[in-house]
């Protein structure tokens, strides 16, 4: 009886801890739930540090040389992004992240937005702080903006951040905090939230912004409200003006400029370190997802590395696009490794959202993808294919030359025609006449500027290419089943799209367009007469067939347009790319010597002939873009433009308007603030551009040489005067 009693009292006191272990879990997922049952404390604090201007080569795993623990035990700890692509300049890498668009759909597709330019974000569209507001977050923005400020409507706390402190303008000084768009058009440019902050002047912007991220993470409390952090710093963007003791450790640079660049991305791993302290110390790190990206690559010739890839910031090869990235948190369930998976800047809009538990649905048009389950458990990306962008008003001056070596006159209905008259304001539509879309008719459609006459174009021959495999090959598989906007596949393969749009500036918000229809094939016999050496300059240009069955029109896309595309393995580029060349090192305290020489002219395919305007790389084989395959692969160059010609019929017309006198810092105490009401959003509805009278008187004074040589003369003699 005894040994029965004990038993029935072990059981019963088993099943006592049992449900108390029952009502603990309960109890400790009440509190991860919350008193009303949303899943408020689930939701990961999000910390985006962006820098300005790191190159590939430009962190401590990627060159050893360059001195930045804090980043290589973060990133080694974490997951690094090594198929990571941005845009080449600052607006456009910017615009993208918060708004998860291609350039091509906020009107955004040239250039920068200089200080007295009166644009901005579109004001109809939603951003990444926006979204994350509405799912329950507190936003801050620290550092540099760079997104437009002409009115009030455009600073960062009307476009979804609670706070704001840092730069409107793209390159302020370090300590002065003064920021110049020409001769006499300097003002001050440090503001907490829509005010100028005055006062800062000697204290370094690197150090003042971590101070600020520091006092949001201790005033904020992380149990009741998950945080958005996005600390933009200025560094490691010109002018280079790092403290002094962060030189010391370089001292052994030949070269002044990589010196003092070297010691301003080390100020960029100590803000880092006391960032991720405060995450620490403040109970933020163990529900928290750091995010690290550049926003372009590097300059070389002030100080920045993106060796070994090919170029430089502003430009379209690797070294301007190819970002340096890492993701850092305790969340991820698969770590220290490095992924390879294809993604883009664009993609952190729908990942950020999905991962906060908000909704993207809320948002049409989007362009990236929700990549957290690539990211944290090592899937394949849902990312096929990049659009690098396709800017309408940078083009090739020069003409193109015929067959016969003879220069060729300019077709009537060349595309995205200049405006003769000089410094003049065109007016651009998405209606049937707009040159910024293709119509899917049954006859060609030839991009024609909106503001020249429409004028019939002379017949294309047909080209003789090669007919295509009867098996479709994957590239061609990704190519014919085009992405929705909302960035999934579309399950039926059709595309639908509306041809009038609310405003200007209003982007498309299905566009989703018809495939077109299959071309007729030709022979072998055919592609070797086209193929021909003398015409490598005209037969991507008078093609009519794809080799992939995809129907293309003549004159299917003007190669002078500068355009960029990535699908698959395979990566196109049309028009000017910009810079090309490989620049090693910066190990040579004088001007270039035989390296330079040597990628210059060591081998025929670093050549470019004259107006040559397309390339063709398969980067996964050759991610240092050294074998250009477009006389090669003319099958896949047709696929790709293509691409290129589908995107273009979704874009808005590029929006870039003049400078605003009003802008000058003397009407406004000195410094940058915005100059225009409210009302005058859309009074610019165009694109500001210098006539071919003014090209050409320039071009009688071009001196590529001369200025080359003065260039590095300058930069030489800088270089030596600040010496350390």
């Amino acid at each position: 009886m005894r040994a029965a009693a004990t038993v029935l009292t072990v059981l019963l006191s088993l099943g006592f801890l049992s449900a108390q272990s029952e009502s603990d879990l309960m109890s400790s997922s009440n509190i991860q739930t919350g008193e009303t049952g949303q899943e408020t404390k689930n939701q990961p604090h999000i910390i985006f540090i962006l820098i300005d201007d790191q190159g590939f080569n430009d962190i401590g795993y990627h060159n050893p040389t360059i001195k930045t623990p804090t980043l290589d035990k973060l990133a080694a700890e974490g997951v690094i992004l090594e198929n990571y692509y941005v845009q080449p300049i600052c607006t456009p890498s910017r615009s993208q992240l918060l708004t998860g668009r291609y350039q091509i759909h906020t009107g955004l597709q040239h250039s920068i937005i200089r200080p007295r330019q009166p644009s901005c974000l579109p004001s109809h569209m939603d951003t990444l702080p926006e979204r994350l507001r509405q799912a329950g977050y507190a936003t801050h923005m620290v550092g540099k903006w760079h997104l437009g400020f002409y009115r009030k409507a455009c600073l960062p706390t009307r476009k979804g951040f609670d706070s704001f402190f840092g730069s409107l303008t793209g390159s302020v000084d370090y300590y002065s905090y003064r920021s110049c768009d020409g001769p006499g058009l300097c003002g001050y440019d440090l503001h907490d939230n829509e005010s100028v902050a005055w006062g800062q002047e000697g204290k370094y912007s690197t150090t003042l912004f971590t101070q600020r991220a520091r006092k949001i993470l201790e005033s904020h409390n992380p149990t009741d409200r998950p945080l958005f952090l996005l600390l933009s710093l200025q560094a490691v963007h010109t002018p280079l003006q790092p403290p002094k003791s962060y030189i010391y450790p370089y001292r052994d640079m030949a070269n002044v400029a990589r010196r003092k660049f070297a010691a301003m991305v080390s100020t960029v791993d100590e803000a880092v370190r006391n960032l991720t302290y405060a995450l620490r110390k403040y109970g933020y790190y163990r529900n928290s997802v750091i995010i690290y990206s550049t926003d372009n690559g590097a300059q070389p010739f002030t100080g920045g590395s993106n060796w070994p890839l090919r170029g430089r910031k502003g430009t379209y090869w690797e070294g301007g696009v190819r970002g340096v990235a890492f993701v850092h948190s305790p969340l991820l369930k698969r770590r220290r490794r490095v992924s390879r998976a294809l993604l883009h800047i664009t993609d952190w809009f729908p990942t950020l959202v999905g991962l906060a538990g908000g909704n993207i649905t809320q948002s049409q048009g989007l362009d990236g993808f929700d990549v957290w389950p690539a990211i944290s458990e090592g899937k394949e990306s849902p990312r096929k294919e990049i659009l690098h962008n396709i800017d309408p008003l940078h083009k090739y001056p020069t003409e193109t030359k015929s067959l016969d070596n003879e220069p060729a006159s300019p077709s009537k209905g060349a595309a995205f025609q200049k405006p003769k008259k000089q410094k003049k304001v065109l007016k651009q539509k998405l209606d049937k006449k707009s040159g910024f879309k293709l119509k899917t008719t049954k006859k060609p459609e030839i991009f024609s500027h909106p503001a020249a006459k429409s004028k019939k174009s002379k017949p294309v021959p047909k080209s003789k290419l090669k007919s295509g495999p009867k098996s479709k090959t994957k590239l061609q598989s990704q190519l014919q089943t085009p992405l929705q906007s909302g960035g999934t596949p579309s399950a039926s393969g059709a595309f639908h799209h509306k041809s009038k749009t609310k405003s200007k500036r209003t982007t498309s918000q299905n566009h989703n367009l018809s495939q077109s229809r299959p071309a007729q094939t030709k022979s072998k016999k055919q592609l070797k007469e086209q193929l021909k050496p003398k015409s490598k300059q005209t037969f991507l240009q008078n093609q009519n067939i794809s080799q992939s069955g995809i129907a293309t029109l003549p004159s299917l896309w003007d190669t002078s347009v500068q355009a960029a595309i990535r699908v698959g393995d395979w990566k196109l580029l049309t028009g000017d790319p910009g810079h090309g060349d490989w620049v090693p090192l910066q190990m040579l305290p004088t001007l270039p010597g035989r390296w330079w020489n040597l990628e210059r002219s060591s081998s025929h395919l670093y050549k470019s002939p004259a107006h040559k305007n397309i390339w063709l790389f398969n980067i996964t084989a050759d991610p240092f873009e050294r074998q250009d395959l477009a006389d090669w692969r003319p099958d896949v160059v047709q696929q790709l433009l293509a691409r290129l010609a589908y995107y273009n019929r979704t874009a808005v017309p590029v929006y870039f308007p003049p400078d605003d006198p009003r802008a000058n810092p003397s009407h406004h105490g000195e410094a940058w603030a915005p100059w225009a009401d409210e009302e005058e959003e859309g009074k610019y509805q165009g694109v500001y551009k210098k006539g071919k009278s003014a090209k050409k008187k320039r071009k009688k004074k071009k001196c590529r040489l001369c200025k080359l040589k003065s260039f590095f003369l300058k930069l030489n003699t800088g270089m030596m005067s600040n010496g350390i």
